[in-house]
């Protein structure tokens, strides 16, 4: 049906529903899935006592000569301090979650430390609502597998 599962255990059957199988980046071979994105960002959020509202990530695509890596479009409800420690302790995060992701990363072996473009207030809710998806049954793509969302959400 979709949903990305991992075992509790085995005696009990226990699963726990980690996400959805389309909500995942694997542009690099990174496999970041939904659950490693949304731990390693409140983990970030936590340790730069920070808040997020909204957020979507993409792949930036390998291009002249530059190794490929994450652009996070984020609304923060209330902002870091310092956005360049806060990309990197993000980034960092995602590695301590995801060890695709860290060997991707280790020495930049095939992907640059991500990308943060902190958007206005505001910005994700007119974006929806542009798109006819404003109201609380629709969601925000938080992973999508290329640039056209945050490009749209740039636009605005």
């Amino acid at each position: 049906i979709g949903d990305c599962v991992q075992f509790e255990s085995l005696y009990p059957h226990r699963i726990r529903i980690t996400g959805r199988t389309q909500l995942y980046i694997n542009a690099f071979g990174e496999e970041l899935m939904i659950s490693n994105a949304e731990n390693a960002l409140a983990r970030t959020c936590n340790e730069c006592n920070c808040s997020v509202s909204d957020f979507t990530v993409a792949p930036v695509f390998m291009e002249l000569g530059r190794k490929g890596y994450h652009r996070w479009a984020i609304e923060f409800s209330n902002p870091p301090k310092d956005i360049e420690f806060f990309t990197s302790l993000l980034d960092r995060n995602i590695a301590h979650f995801n060890s695709d992701y860290a060997a991707k990363r280790l020495g930049n072996a095939t992907m640059e430390r991500l990308e943060i473009v902190s958007l206005p207030h505001g910005t994700f809710y007119k974006w929806m609502e542009s798109r006819g998806k404003a109201g609380g049954q629709n969601k925000v793509p938080r992973l999508y597998g290329n640039m056209k969302f945050i490009d749209e959400l740039v636009a605005l």
